[in-house]
């Protein structure tokens, strides 16, 4: 009996020992150790981009290029330059990005940017309500205001009432051609010639064909500086300051709110300042 009892106790501890292995290899099998090398496969999900970019890793600018002293091209070295571009320049360095410019006609510029031809345009452009319903604008960057452009040797225009039965040249769609629309509601019958680009409207005043422009007050005043026996700049009350800003997608609030602090950033520590009297001087 005693022999019975040894025996059975042996086969139980064997059945025991069995079960404990089996049990233990569920387990390896539920739970298998994490490696080294299992964890460095892991791949954390991707950052959030705070802003969309037409290229990843740089800030492209759509620009009208034929705005001296905003944005030219040097004859000399054939690259582009100017106020508008050195600013962009800056911006983009800031932001850790490399910067493209995208030379566009300026009747085409925003439609180019609300097909995300590029990401902000920077092209002298003044913000109007109207733009605004169309992109959104950084804070202003620059203070301009329209002027008369006239021939050196006319001294018949003065002001803006001058102007009446006059050819005026304009670019197409910029605050000048408002401008030249607005006096024309006012009473002051002018004809308006419309060009695409500054530069020809300039040519216009040389041949004689226009009796006098409307442009922005710096670019104006670069012209009469450069030429001063072919032109003359008239002042006029009429014109009120405008402002420039950087346009951008209105889906894109976040690069917006990037170019408002670093020009806020530009303003303070002085960079905005030599790069205003790089161009315009003090």
């Amino acid at each position: 009996m005693k022999k019975m009892k040894g025996l059975l106790l042996v086969l139980l501890l064997i059945v025991g020992i069995a079960f404990a292995g089996c049990a233990q290899e569920e387990k390896s099998v539920q739970e298998p150790k994490t490696t080294p090398a299992a964890e460095e496969k892991t791949t954390p999900a991707a950052e959030e981009k705070p802003y969309d970019l037409v290229t990843d890793g740089v800030l492209t600018v759509g620009s009208d290029i034929a705005y001296p002293p905003f944005e030219y091209t040097d004859e000399k070295t054939g690259e582009y330059t100017g106020f508008d571009i050195d600013l962009m320049t800056e911006v983009a360095k800031r932001l850790g990005l490399e910067v493209k410019f995208v030379n566009t006609a300026w009747d085409g510029i925003i439609p180019g940017l609300q097909a995300k031809k590029y990401d902000v345009i920077c092209s002298a452009m003044t913000i109007t309500e109207e733009r605004a319903k169309q992109v959104d604008f950084s804070n202003p960057y620059f203070e301009a205001k329209q002027v008369i452009l006239t021939s050196a040797k006319d001294e018949s225009i003065n002001g803006v009432k001058d102007l009446a039965g006059k050819k005026v040249a304009v670019q197409q769609g910029t605050t000048g051609d408002f401008a030249a629309v607005k006096l024309t509601e006012k009473g002051i019958q002018l004809e308006i010639i419309r060009f695409e680009g500054t530069p020809e409207a300039l040519m216009a005043i040389q041949k004689g064909d226009a009796a006098a422009a409307i442009i922005d007050n710096f670019v104006a005043y670069l012209a009469a500086k450069k030429d001063p026996e072919t032109y003359r700049v008239v002042e006029d009350p009429e014109f009120e300051p405008e402002y420039y800003g950087i346009a951008v997608h209105k889906d894109n609030k976040g690069l917006l709110e990037a170019i408002n602090k670093v020009l806020e950033e530009m303003k303070k520590d002085g960079t905005y300042d030599q790069i205003y009297n790089k161009w315009f001087g003090q």
